[in-house]
């Protein structure tokens, strides 16, 4: 158990902060993904945009395939021994930190988000291998800085760290923020260390339309982009084949959760290693 488990916030303290009458992102993407924290409001909304496109729900769940396969990679291939997630969301199955410690239990994770719900479910992130560690941090993606002093605190940063940004860039309305937001975290990481990001894609009209119908529902806006600019996230890494590609197509296993799927979805996702 993380040292900063005491350091969160009471119940009580976090619920105040919580708004219950509008949709939310996380438990919106938490009912997709066949979880159970989540509102009547996210899930009138998320039936409303199943009725639109019913591919989100195979974008939700493959992209928490995508992760798994990721992080396995990463950990057996690159010998990767930590993570920084950012934009954790929710806790669900096999949460970063349980599928890089299944593989290697001196795995060190921090998670890192700014939202009360997420906040508010932060203790089930805090579980940990004896060998390893899992920190949440309760902060802004927009101040990169900060995140990568404060994540000291657990990491080491001399040696390489996976920085994991999945479906959460999408959330940033400037293209060339994001970018800016990724570059500046990266540049604070040494060679070796690995960028891993997913996002949704406006690759087809119903994604599209699909977003249109969230941004309108007065939940926080999420902008689907061309996969070129998903692509550009990449800019000065080296990326690891098959490149950025549909996450379903990227390094497919032959066993294990999503195994064999082969589904079209519209979101994409790569790993980039900086030399």
């Amino acid at each position: 158990m993380s040292d900063s488990d005491s350091s969160l916030e009471t119940s009580a303290a976090v619920r105040a902060r919580i708004d219950t009458g509008k949709p939310h992102s996380a438990r919106f993407w938490n009912y997709f993904v066949g979880g159970k924290d989540n509102y009547d409001v996210d899930r009138e909304v998320g039936d409303h945009i199943k009725e639109i496109f019913p591919g989100l729900v195979d974008v939700a769940r493959t992209s928490r395939f995508f992760l798994g396969r990721a992080v396995r990679h990463l950990v057996r291939e690159q010998g990767i021994r930590q993570f920084l997630d950012i934009g954790t969301g929710l806790p669900t199955a096999d949460n970063t930190h349980e599928v890089a410690q299944r593989v290697a239990p001196d795995a060190r994770i921090v998670y890192v988000d700014n939202d009360p719900l997420v906040l508010a479910h932060a203790r089930a992130l805090l579980t940990s291998t004896p060998e390893g560690r899992t920190d949440y941090l309760d902060a802004d993606m927009y101040e990169p800085e900060s995140i990568l002093k404060a994540a000291e605190t657990t990491l080491d940063l001399s040696k390489p760290v996976a920085l994991m940004i999945l479906n959460t860039l999408g959330h940033v309305a400037e293209y060339e923020r994001a970018r800016t937001l990724v570059s500046r975290l990266m540049a604070g990481l040494p060679s070796g260390s690995c960028l891993v990001i997913s996002d949704s894609t406006s690759t087809s009209e119903g994604m599209v339309a699909a977003s249109d119908a969230y941004n309108e529902s007065g939940a926080v806006p999420y902008y689907v982009r061309p996969v070129a600019e998903i692509a550009g996230f990449f800019d000065g890494l080296e990326l690891l084949e098959p490149g950025v590609v549909q996450v379903t197509r990227w390094r497919p296993e032959a066993d294990g959760p999503g195994a064999g799927e082969g589904v079209e979805v519209d979101a994409y996702g790569g790993v980039g290693r900086k030399p």
